[in-house]
């Protein structure tokens, strides 16, 4: 089977799908959502090991 010269698939040329301040949008966004996250998971660890660390009342 011959390809035919002008077939894009993989090795046309690339255009360009969003801009840079699109892309730095999401990843900004991305990032804050990771770091609280991760604020909220420390947050649960500490109160688990406050509420662990407290006497159970009678």
């Amino acid at each position: 089977m011959i390809r035919s010269p002008g077939a894009a698939g993989f090795n046309g040329c690339s255009a360009p799908v969003a801009s840079s301040r699109l892309i730095d949008a999401v990843a900004t966004s991305l990032a804050i959502g990771s770091l609280s996250l991760c604020l909220i998971v420390a947050l649960t660890v500490f109160s688990i090991k406050v509420s662990m660390a407290l006497p159970i009342p009678a």
